[in-house]
């Protein structure tokens, strides 16, 4: 069910089961061949082709998110760590006001994952409800090594094929050539380090059109694939997550000295 195409009587009279989607992504340059909602598109397909399946609820999408990185590229937009963690925090707890204590993370934005994952940290904390990211290509990464030889981190083949599969009306397969070569196809050659410390912080400094990887080695044939796969996966997930125990999700109990040491108190 997508929350926002309901009325309330419809939520009310429904079974929403433990676990809501949460879809999030990013409003930021994905070189010059695909548009800047490419990461919420890819998230948001993915969270309600997984709540169709389930049954459990999917989000309207958090589609500006942590991107500052790509700053110098114009119609990137972004948001503070700070702001972005309260406001999913607060939205996370909210979910939970209704009934929903399991959240999926489905995020599509390498940028916000670790934010997401301090979120999860806080509401299991006080045991409010136990939230988690979920990395579509994090889910089946045998498989896009399989499928692309460069898959490249970003603006690369896997997002475009994402992207010709679900919205192949934004994609410019005409700059293809022009994004593999203005942009850098192997993030490992990009000598961002020198003597084992990180000496870039933007994505321009690495590429000057943004793009990472070959998206010449994409095709809407191989976005179905990846997407039908990790949806696949995050089916598995919310399912898996439904059947546990509340409590079993929850911070383990304090270990005693008599526990650590093998004796009894």
């Amino acid at each position: 069910m997508y929350l926002a195409d309901q009325t309330w009587p419809d939520v009310a009279t429904a079974d929403l089961g433990p676990v809501a989607f949460v879809p999030l992504g990013s409003t930021e340059q994905h070189g010059p061949h695909l548009p800047l909602s490419t990461d919420h598109v890819i998230a948001e397909g993915l969270a309600r082709a997984a709540a169709e399946r389930t049954g459990f609820l999917c989000t309207p999408t958090v589609k500006i998110g942590v991107s500052e990185h790509h700053r110098q590229f114009h119609g990137t937009m972004w948001v503070s760590p700070d702001s972005f963690r309260d406001y999913v925090e607060d939205l996370t707890r909210n979910l939970t006001y209704h009934g929903i204590d399991r959240v999926v993370f489905v995020n599509a934005h390498g940028g916000n994952d670790q934010h997401l994952q301090e979120v999860g940290r806080r509401v299991r904390a006080d045991e409010t409800a136990f939230a988690t990211p979920w990395m579509w290509d994090n889910s089946i990464p045998e498989l896009v090594n399989e499928i692309f030889e460069t898959n490249g981190p970003h603006a690369g083949p896997k997002e475009t094929s994402m992207l010709l599969h679900l919205a192949p009306e934004t994609v410019k397969e005409g700059e293809f050539e022009n994004a593999r070569d203005g942009g850098l196809q192997d993030l490992g050659s990009a000598g961002h380090s020198r003597h084992g410390a990180r000496i870039h912080y933007d994505a321009i400094d690495n590429a000057e059109n943004g793009a990472f990887g070959d998206p010449t080695d994409a095709s809407a044939e191989k976005g179905q694939r990846i997407f039908e796969a990790a949806c696949d996966e995050l089916v598995q997930l919310a399912e898996w997550l439904a059947d546990q125990r509340f409590a079993d999700l929850m911070p383990r109990e304090h270990v005693g000295s008599g526990e650590a040491h093998g004796t009894e108190m």
